[in-house]
């Protein structure tokens, strides 16, 4: 059957039992569950990474940035919310830009997923990596390998299991950052807060160390502290009632990681002073460590660094979930080989989990953490901007679609949403121009495979081409 859109066609002719070796297992989490996985996809944007904007922007810069990304990502979750009760399946935002703008749109939606998503664990694995080094003096290659290994068994193993246990491993990160915020409380100084020496600079002040410029570098680091929670609807396949379900799961999780956001950011730079901070590749416990805090490893110190790990392990956990989840919607639908899709008999995505993380343990050695926070960033920004775009797009085009659950402000909230994306895309080329190069090596290869071959070959009863399907039916009856 040939698709009206991009000149892509279906394949009707998979064989008997396609379906049956490609099945998620359903009902597997509730509202508590995905919200609980929504914190654990960010947490570990809390215990590190975020502090880096420090050095492009000062307090000032980071906090500003940190707001247009709060606002950036609140809108977009509302957004987001409705699209994922409206078209719940495991491709998340490839299906929505596939319903939207055709198998192209949806294609180079789920590739910027997966960009953000393969990348985001190998820069977690380095920050993993030097907090182990400042509790125990281990680190290096040995280290990511053994969190790949794990976390990756541990999803082959099932779902049900995984998620409750990221659960578990998210309430422990929380009480970690609850230790660190009231052992911080009694140190802050707003002086902490501005103690980064003025470089100069459009606009340059103690408040903005290096002018206004410094709030466009500082971005990158604001998203960090939110990265990641918008591939929710990559669980909806799983998830029981998700119409009612993913938006409860998906607005508790925002609301969760804007009160961290806003205070991390100011009592971690308040408390360890912002200077100590920018460079760290554990913050917390530079933070700790500091002469304006504790003066040197104490009890609290300790535990937060132990504790602590649980921040990173989540996400990295959580994140290995959503990359698998992307590779099986878009291996399904025969965008990418159709052999990733398969799933064991606990159904889950073996394939989808080893394949992408072994690349991103590949990752980790060669390409500095600070490097692949960018490259996720970036991937991320263009993902935010094709999603942003369907929801303005499908609720011009089919207002008569049923949706369980209605964006606040519809596409004036979405349009909020995709300019401040664009923001976000622009700071992250700004910050370092050579990430462009890493997405577009990653773009082409993906797109030639897309082009040559996939396009000619997409299965016509995966989820997200039937949902195209009945668009085209309709369409056709209305005419």
């Amino acid at each position: 059957m040939e698709e009206q859109n991009n000149n892509s066609h279906t394949d009707g002719s998979v064989e008997d039992g396609y379906f049956s070796e490609r099945q998620l297992r359903q009902g597997a989490a509730g509202w508590i569950l995905l919200a609980g996985l929504g914190v654990a996809y960010v947490i570990s944007g809390d215990f590190a990474g975020w502090n880096f904007g420090l050095a492009e922007g000062g307090w000032g810069g980071l906090a500003i940035a940190t707001l247009l990304m709060a606002v950036m990502y609140t809108t977009m979750i509302f957004s987001l919310a409705e699209l994922s009760s409206t078209i719940p399946s495991a491709g998340g935002g490839y299906g929505f830009a596939r319903r939207a703008f055709g198998p192209l749109g949806g294609f180079l939606t789920g590739t910027a997923i997966l960009l953000e998503y393969a990348v985001a664990p190998a820069a977690i694995a380095t920050f993993i990596g030097a907090y182990l080094d400042s509790l125990i003096g281990i680190s290096g290659w040995t280290v990511s390998l053994a969190f790949y290994v794990v976390f990756i068994g541990i999803h082959i193993y099932g779902v049900g299991e995984a998620l409750k246990l990221m659960f578990v491993v998210t309430i422990i990160a929380l009480i970690a950052l609850v230790v660190f915020i009231i052992a911080m409380v009694p140190h802050f100084a707003v002086a902490n807060l501005f103690d980064i020496p003025i470089s100069g600079g459009i606009g340059a002040s103690k408040f903005l160390p290096f002018g206004l410029i410094g709030i466009w570098a500082a971005i990158p680091y604001g998203m960090w502290f939110f990265l990641a929670v918008e591939g929710l609807p990559l669980a909806a396949e799983e998830v029981a009632d998700p119409a009612r379900n993913m938006p409860k799961g998906m607005i508790a999780a925002i609301i969760i990681l804007l009160l961290l956001a806003a205070l991390m950011l100011v009592l971690g730079p308040g408390g360890g002073g912002a200077a100590n901070l920018a460079q760290a590749g554990d913050p917390l416990i530079a933070a700790m460590r500091s002469t304006t805090a504790y003066g040197g490893p104490t009890l609290t110190g300790k535990f937060i660094n132990i504790v602590g790990l649980a921040g990173l392990i989540a996400s990295f956990f959580s994140i290995i979930y959503g990359y698998s989840r992307q590779v099986f919607a878009l291996s399904r639908a025969g965008y990418i080989p159709r052999v990733l899709s398969l799933t064991s008999k606990y159904k889950t995505p073996h394939l989808a989990l080893i394949i992408p993380g072994t690349i991103g343990f590949i990752l980790s050695l060669v390409i500095d953490g600070n490097m692949l926070i960018l490259i996720a960033v970036f991937g991320a920004s263009i993902s935010y901007i094709l999603m942003m775009a369907s929801h303005i797009k499908l609720r011009i085009s089919e207002p008569e679609m049923v949706r369980p659950y209605r964006t606040p402000g519809g596409i004036i909230t979405s349009s909020v949403a995709l300019f401040l994306a664009i923001i976000a895309l622009i700071a992250g080329y700004l910050v370092e121009p050579n990430v462009i190069i890493y997405a577009a090596i990653f773009y082409f290869l993906m797109l030639a495979y897309f082009l040559l071959y996939s396009r000619h070959h997409l299965v016509a009863k995966a989820p997200e081409e039937e949902f195209a399907a009945i668009q085209e039916a309709e369409a056709s009856l209305d005419n």
